[in-house]
């Protein structure tokens, strides 16, 4: 992957394509530190010009939505109740597949607490409340691949 990933307006323009072949609607690279993630908006009740033109012309801009997808998380990951992944992996929310997530935005945690489970080498590994509080955001979707330091959810 690592030749792969070059921001620039033709990779773009590929991943892009790829997307409009595939129907999927979201492609997310990462190569080290760099990241570059392409999303189309889905066609539901808006005119296809104006839902499929949009998302794509940002997408070929250059380095705008790059950074665009980078600030949220690096303000995250700022945040003093942040709490960030120890390992790349897959982060689970629940202990197994139509369980109930272990938190939710909202829910009330101490100190030592499970939060979300990360897969890493088919071991799963509990990630642990640094600290009690009250869980504001959930940063990530069950099943989704993290990166080491990835903010994952903010405790506040």
């Amino acid at each position: 992957m690592g030749n792969f990933i070059q921001f620039d307006a033709a990779a773009i323009r590929e991943l892009a394509q790829i997307l409009r072949e595939t129907d999927l609607t979201e492609i997310e690279l990462v190569d080290g530190e760099s990241r570059l993630r392409v999303v189309r908006q889905s066609i539901v009740a808006a005119p296809a010009a104006v839902t499929v033109a949009a998302p794509v012309a940002a997408a070929v801009a250059g380095p705008a939505p790059i950074a665009a997808a980078v600030a949220p998380e690096a303000l995250d990951a700022d945040h003093p109740g942040a709490v960030t992944s120890p390992m790349v992996g897959v982060a689970y929310l629940s202990p197994e597949p139509g369980a109930a997530p272990f938190v939710t935005v909202g829910s009330k945690v101490a100190q030592g607490q499970t939060l979300l489970l990360i897969e890493a080498m088919k071991t799963y590994n509990q990630i642990k409340a640094p600290r009690a509080g009250t869980v504001t955001r959930v940063l990530i979707e069950s099943g989704m691949p993290v990166e080491y330091g990835e903010p994952l959810m903010i405790i506040e």
